[in-house]
């Protein structure tokens, strides 16, 4: 159930226990004023549609303690105490006085990782920058010198003949640049071997195993899985260091049958028990999750082979896939894809996929919603190599968009043109240098190089919020120097679009 109350959005509201009045120039004051929390919270409260049960907590107060989890790298319990022992926490939630009480459990964390999932959160992230452009457009105009009254009589004229202005269609001219890039946002989880995938499925089989024989009343003897044997042929080979390739593929031959004999007998004993198994919701989907395992790797020993479709490489996030990336930190990393967007300094996910996928693919339906976005088409697109396949570049022809890259064919006789092009090139590259910052900012300060939620829904969740974050935090940096703006007559080097 969901109910609506009122949010404070004044400060002079919040009640403090001591004498003194929270400052207005506090960055989660000003981040409180950014977010549309009305338009958001007619989303939310769609997720709610019965009118029975306990009353769900507030959006600001759900939201807002993700993005400060977020902001500040807290764990969930962590953020909960700095709510209770902040102030300022409390107002950017919602709270409308002090109170030295946890405002909910930690638990809810989770909870509230589900309910803002990663398309919600996109769209949150839309209504930001799209607030933070309007905002930079008005002071545009403020600073722009009038036009003359009286206008345009033609236009004016043209305006008053519906017919004859809609006789034919006038398409906005290109404006602004769109810098693209993908990367990936690598899971919470142990290096992959097939060896260790095996060993570790043995094991929790075999606590299946104890807990279904347990609760039929341990009918005669515990059946036979030779535990100790295969913990002993594991380890002999994961103490050595360099093992060979005959020692490798024999010992992952024995894992698979030890996995093999023990998915027979939980078979047997899940045959006999009906529903009284004993096993719960979790360890019947690892249950599953280990048979696919075991049919994969299967599949991969028996054909000599290392590749498969749709490979797990983690029992308890059976959705993360392995992305090669051919960095020369990590050839393969095992995460979320992630396919962002920048414009003007703000990042937009394009695309989010635990699959892998083309990144140069992408470029028609980012421009298209840079065009939904702002009603034109870019200037030029700022992109690598991978975008720049035949369908792009005949696509960003049609529609005159300059996509970054030397040009096909011959160079031209001109060597002015020559000059140009080149001098085109370097600023591309100089300027598609804000994206790989991005990307930089995200996995070194807002743990985007590692992803710690387990769900697929809560780690999509989790990703989105990161660039979230960092749409605000940039928002925030614009708003606390804006005075240089006017201080030095223009835009500091660090607001400037390109950055």
């Amino acid at each position: 159930m969901f109910r609506r109350i009122e949010n404070q959005y004044y400060l002079e509201e919040f009640n403090l226990p001591f004498e003194g009045k929270l400052r207005a120039d506090n960055r989660w004051v000003k981040l409180a004023k950014m977010i549309p929390w009305d338009k958001i919270e007619a989303r939310y409260a769609n997720l709610f549609p019965s009118n029975r049960g306990q009353v769900a907590k507030p959006v600001r107060m759900a939201l807002g303690a993700l993005i400060i989890k977020e902001k500040c790298g807290f764990s969930d319990r962590e953020t909960v105490e700095q709510i209770t022992e902040n102030p300022y926490l409390q107002y950017f939630i919602g709270l409308k006085e002090y109170q030295d009480r946890p405002p909910f459990d930690p638990s809810l964390m989770v909870h509230f990782r589900k309910r803002f999932g990663a398309e919600a959160l996109q769209e949150i992230n839309e209504e930001i920058c799209r607030a933070a452009k309007e905002t930079d457009k008005k002071n545009d105009d403020d600073k722009k010198p009038k036009p003359p009254t009286g206008g345009n009589k033609a236009v004016a004229e043209e305006s008053n003949n519906p017919d004859k202005a809609s006789s034919f269609e006038v398409y906005p001219a290109n404006k602004g640049k769109l810098i693209l890039d993908a990367t990936c946002a690598p899971a919470d989880i142990r290096y992959p071997t097939d060896l260790s995938l095996l060993n570790e499925a043995r094991e929790k089989l075999d606590d299946m195993i104890d807990i279904v024989h347990k609760k039929l009343g341990k009918p005669g003897k515990r059946p036979r899985t030779y535990r100790r044997v295969a913990r002993k042929h594991y380890l002999n080979i994961v103490r050595n260091k360099k093992p060979g390739k005959k020692a490798l593929r024999k010992a992952i031959g024995k894992q698979l049958r030890y996995v093999r004999r023990n998915l027979g007998v939980i078979d047997r004993l899940l045959a006999i028990a009906g529903n009284e198994h004993g096993l719960s919701q979790k360890q019947q989907e690892t249950l599953g999750t280990i048979r696919k395992v075991y049919q994969q790797q299967h599949h991969m020993y028996t054909r000599r082979t290392h590749k498969i479709n749709d490979r797990i490489v983690s029992i308890s996030q059976p959705h993360v896939r392995p992305i090669v990336r051919g960095k020369a930190t990590a050839e393969t990393e095992f995460g979320a894809k992630i396919a962002i967007s920048i414009v003007d300094g703000y990042a937009h996910v394009e695309t989010l996929s635990w699959d892998a996928f083309n990144e140069g693919k992408t470029l028609i339906e980012s421009v298209e919603r840079y065009r939904q976005r702002y009603g034109f088409y870019p200037e030029a697109v700022q992109a690598d190599k991978i975008y720049r396949n035949r369908e792009n570049l005949c696509y960003c022809e049609q529609h005159s968009i300059r996509l970054s890259g030397p040009r096909l064919g011959r160079p031209p006789a001109d060597k002015s043109l020559q000059k140009e092009q080149r001098r085109l090139e370097r600023q591309d590259a100089c300027e598609r240098n804000a994206i790989e910052g991005k990307f930089g900012e995200g996995k070194r300060r807002y743990g985007l190089a590692r992803i710690m939620a387990r769900l697929k829904e809560t780690a999509e969740s989790v990703i989105c919020l990161q660039f979230l974050v960092m749409n605000l935090e940039r928002r925030l940096r614009v708003i606390l120097f804006i005075f240089l703006r006017y201080l030095f007559g223009h835009k500091p080097a660090f607001l400037r679009p390109s950055l």
